[in-house]
């Protein structure tokens, strides 16, 4: 007998791009549509947390209706509803997580949060589909890097780590 697929609605909000995508069974991206806010942000010289959630607040719904239809499914078909929870900017986040937390209760659809740094390791499940823990994996996500044994697929042991900053590479 044939299992069926789980279709998750993710939802990214947690600095200055709004990302919706539809995954299958946590391997197979159907969609990912990213609004930017980089252009936006360049001329103060980096992020503006309030301009980012406005920002976040406008381009969420259409974003999310891109999304669905570029997979070619509708709420109905969606599984989960899993946004990102943090860590990443408080007010970013809030517009993504009540967003999701919306459409979770319209729907009745479970609502499952994802950890920004832990999405970023689960990240290389789609990349590299055979992968299974345990594996070593290097995280870098703003100023934060991180050198993380993977243990399974909810269990992490960070085995190194920048105390402020990324890690940068110098020619």
């Amino acid at each position: 007998m044939e299992q069926k697929s789980i279709l998750t609605l993710g939802i990214e909000s947690s600095c200055d791009e709004t990302s919706v995508s539809v995954v299958r069974n946590g391997r197979e991206v159907l969609s990912n549509v990213i609004d930017t806010q980089i252009p936006i942000h360049e001329k103060y010289g980096g992020v503006v947390p309030e301009i980012a959630s406005r920002n976040h607040i406008e381009a969420i719904s259409r974003v999310t209706k891109k999304a669905l239809e570029e997979a070619n499914v509708t709420l109905n078909d969606i599984d989960a509803i899993t946004p990102t929870y943090g860590p990443g900017l408080v007010g970013a986040l809030l517009v993504g997580l009540s967003y999701a937390k919306a459409l979770s209760f319209a729907t009745g659809k479970p609502l499952v949060g994802v950890n920004h740094i832990e999405g970023h390791i689960a990240a290389n499940y789609i990349t590299y589909k055979e992968l299974e823990p345990p594996f070593i994996c290097m995280m870098m996500s703003g100023g934060n890097t991180q050198i993380i044994h993977v243990k399974g697929y909810t269990k992490f042991e960070v085995l190194g780590k920048t105390r402020d900053d990324a890690i940068r590479r110098s020619i």
